[in-house]
Parts: C-alpha cells; sequence; structure tokens
C-alpha cells in the first residue's frame, strides 16, 4: 500500500547480524552525456551493484527505465518509488531492496515544501520538486523492522535556505517515530558536512562515513564523470543501527564510470553485532 505521510508503525528492535546500505546517484539518462550515456555505463552499475551486494539502495536521480533495468539484470531485487511530480516519468529516489532478506511492510512520500503530502509541490525558491521516499522494512529471519528514506536535495548556492527547510522537516518527520525506531536516512544532500543541513541531521542521527571505525575510498563523492571527486554530498545517516564499515566504491570499466557520483557503502551492525569486530566488505 502506498501513503502519503502515514503514521507511524509498530516496529520491533533490529536482531543480529549486519545491514549493508549504499547510497547513490546514478546520474539520469540523458543524450548530452555522449561517452557517457546511460546505455554505455548501465552494466558498469550493474555490475558495481553486484558485486558490493547491498541490502537496501538509495537511488537519486532515478529513471524509471533505469530502475527496471536493474532488477531485470540483478532480479534478486525489487524497487519502490514515485518520481518527483508523484508519477514515473521523471527523477525518482527509489529505493531497491533484496527480496530474500527483506519484506517491505509499507512506503510512501513526502515533498520538500510547505504542503509535504501533496505530490510535486513546490516552495521555498526550488526549481523542481524535490521530496523524500520513506518505506518500514521487516527482515524476513526474524520480523524485525526499520525505516529508510532516502532524498535528494537541491544543488544551487542560492538553494542553501531550501536545503535548511528540508533538513528541517525530515529531522520533524523522523521525530514522529518511536524514539527507540531504526532510521536510515541517505541521499544526495548537494552541500559538504561542514554546515547546517549537516548539524541539523546529526543532533538526531550519526553519519556513517565519521563514526565508522573502518572507512576506505575516498571521502569526497561527487566527480562529474572525471573519477576525480571534490565534495563529500552523498551521506547515509543512521539511529540504531551502529556503523562499522563506511567505503566510497571507485569502481570504473577503462575510465568509464557508472555515474557522475561514488556510491557509498556502509555496513551497519545490528543486535549482537553492535559489540562484534567488522571484517571488510
Amino acid at each position: 500500500m502506498f501513503c502519503l505521510l502515514a503514521a507511524p508503525a509498530a516496529f520491533a528492535r533490529p536482531g543480529d547480524g549486519s545491514l549493508r546500505v549504499m547510497t547513490f546517484n546514478v546520474r539520469l539518462p540523458v543524450a548530452r552525456d555522449g561517452a557517457n550515456a546511460w546505455e554505455r555505463r548501465r552494466d558498469i552499475l550493474v555490475e558495481t551493484l553486484a558485486d558490493a551486494h547491498p541490502d537496501i539502495i538509495g537511488a537519486q536521480e532515478l529513471y524509471k527505465l533505469q530502475g527496471d533495468y536493474v532488477v531485470v539484470h540483478l532480479p534478486g531485487y525489487a524497487w519502490f518509488g514515485v518520481d518527483r511530480r508523484g508519477g514515473h516519468a521523471d527523477e525518482h529516489m527509489g529505493i531497491f531492496y533484496r527480496r530474500d532478506r527483506l519484506r517491505l511492510i509499507e512506503f510512501g512520500a513526502f515533498w520538500l515544501s510547505d504542503t509535504p503530502g501533496v505530490a510535486g509541490s513546490i516552495t521555498w525558491g526550488h526549481l523542481y520538486p524535490r521530496n523524500v521516499t520513506w518505506g518500514l522494512f521487516e527482515d524476513r529471519a526474524n520480523g524485525q523492522r526499520f525505516y529508510v528514506l532516502n532524498t535528494h536535495l537541491p544543488y544551487r548556492p542560492e538553494d542553501e535556505d531550501a536545503r535548511q527547510k528540508a533538513a528541517k522537516l525530515i529531522a520533524s518527520w523522523i521525530d514522529r517515530l518511536p524514539a527507540d525506531a531504526p532510521v536510515v536516512l541517505m541521499g544526495d544532500f548537494n552541500v559538504a558536512p561542514d554546515g547546517p543541513v549537516h548539524a541539523l541531521l546529526s543532533m538526531r542521527l550519526t553519519d556513517a562515513w565519521i563514526a565508522a571505525p573502518a572507512v576506505s575510498g575516498p571521502g569526497a563523492t561527487f566527480h562529474g564523470f572525471t573519477g576525480v571527486p571534490d565534495r563529500r554530498i552523498d551521506w547515509i545517516l543512521t539511529r540504531g543501527f551502529p556503523p562499522r564499515i563506511a567505503r566510497t566504491i571507485t569502481t570504473n570499466r577503462d575510465g568509464r564510470h557508472p555515474s557522475d557520483h561514488f556510491p557509498v557503502l556502509v555496513v551497519l551492525a545490528t543486535g549482537d553485532q553492535t559489540r562484534a569486530r567488522a571484517v571488510e566488505p
């Protein structure tokens, strides 16, 4: 059932094991990308996902044809979400998940505007609608539940006020959940983590890249298809899942990258694993 701003559902504490979570701006499919057009990099992207084998992927700039291509070639995954206008013709904040590991209990979306329950709504000076896709998941093995949110904030320097309002709205949504509900928030925040957007969210959540005892790969994530990143704008923040490993993935094939962002993979501890020694992903 798809719900807009649904009331938080009941949940159980995470059990033993670990959860592998990835955030990945996959770059929309546009012909002007030339050598980096979707058709030329889609198989590298699928290989990157298969090698990382995350349990959950939060994808930004995702078009339906891209999401469908991924699940055709990686049939162990399913994905959900509506696009930023409330349909399926534009960019989605899609969430992929392993069907053998997780059951999707409830999902929905809200918009980063003064009317978050109105699909496609725009305020705060946005050029385009901006939204959050969320899902409540249940572990198939033990019935334990947690929330996942995926978003993409505006990119222009003049959008700083809109980014801060978005962070406050997301934080208020999370505040509606039970205080001990496990949460993963991920996305392309289009700003470095040294400003007020990160500060607002990290009052409630832990930045996995900062907190993980084992980190590998570059800190910066946006590289514009050059392979040389300049900013850490792709974050995974958590509550109730202590981060054990964080890794920026730089997979490429002869210099061709799956996207203009590097994906970030984190391994989150659950249950007894919060005290266990992490292993390299």
